[in-house]
């Protein structure tokens, strides 16, 4: 059994966790209360702008001509991977890459053996998993988790519409986690380039419909706004998933702190009355020895 001494500094040490851990709960707890309201307040944007650029989709049926939604032979892809800047918060991380790694094997397998296949990473967390494992990382913009808002993501946005425009690669997806509730989030998988829609509707009438500008000029203006839009809610949904993983993790770890007191409270009592009972033993054998 353990020493009396030993089992002291391990209740102390578990108490100094328990208080870290609880901490860390009510702080994720803050910082996901936010990244949730952003989620809420950014959806219907988000949701009106799709359907608006679906609708115009439909009547833009064989008038339009762009870069962005052309179809390649996907050669060259571009897997822009979001985790965390920062770790304790479960599988989180884990999940996202085994989700990346499932993408490679299953869509790219061809172009990952061609090493055709390269890696941005938003999140410090996912591009040392890659570096140690030996997988190209071209560039990372793990900075912009730390300064998140609409701007910010707009320029990393147009950076990567401009390395598709320019032909460096032909296909651009985004692997993350999709924010489901405050205990449970997904891994997704999304087409950022080329943009896809859903197939217009041939049948539509359009006599009457006069465009002004040109549907191009107006498609030139919407798809970079959609992307802008679709990168944005997709940071935001990882951001709020990461915060709700954390503090999962730590309340169940200051739970399983509050387990592990216990026991070790219980083993403490046990040693404590053992010493004292031995103790008494000692006591009443040498009183017994002085009398014989």
């Amino acid at each position: 059994m353990s020493g009396l001494k030993e089992i002291r500094t391990r209740i102390g040490s578990i108490k100094t966790t328990r208080q870290v851990t609880s901490a860390m709960k009510m702080v994720s707890a803050a910082k996901l209360k936010k990244a949730q309201d952003a989620v809420i307040h950014f959806r219907p944007y988000s949701s009106n702008f799709k359907q608006l650029l679906e609708s115009a989709i439909k009547n833009f049926s064989g008038l339009i001509d762009s870069e962005l939604t052309k179809p390649r032979d996907p050669v060259r892809i571009l897997i822009v991977l979001i985790s965390s800047n920062r770790g304790l918060c479960g599988a989180f991380n884990a999940a996202v890459i085994g989700k990346a790694s499932d993408l490679v094997n299953e869509k790219y397998r061809q172009q990952a053996a061609n090493d055709n296949v390269s890696f941005l990473t938003i999140g410090k967390q996912g591009e040392r998993f890659l570096k140690s494992h030996k997988i190209k990382v071209s560039r990372n913009k793990n900075d912009l988790l730390d300064r998140l808002n609409f701007e910010n993501a707009s320029e990393v946005s147009a950076e990567l519409r401009d390395l598709y425009l320019k032909g460096e690669y032909d296909r651009i997806e985004l692997v993350y986690n999709d924010f489901i509730n405050a205990a449970q989030y997904i891994q997704s998988t999304q087409t950022f380039l080329p943009l896809q829609f859903p197939a217009p509707d041939e049948n539509l009438l359009r006599g009457d419909i006069i465009f002004e500008p040109s549907p191009t000029e107006i498609a030139e203006v919407m798809f970079p706004m959609w992307l802008n839009t679709m990168f944005y809610k997709t940071l935001l949904l990882s951001c709020a998933a990461e915060h709700g993983a954390r503090m999962t993790a730590m309340h169940q770890a200051t739970d399983n702190a509050t387990d592990l007191l216990g026991e070790l409270t219980l083993q403490y009592n046990k040693a404590r009355q053992a010493a004292i009972t031995k103790e008494i033993l000692e006591i009443t054998g040498g009183a017994e020895a002085l009398r014989s």
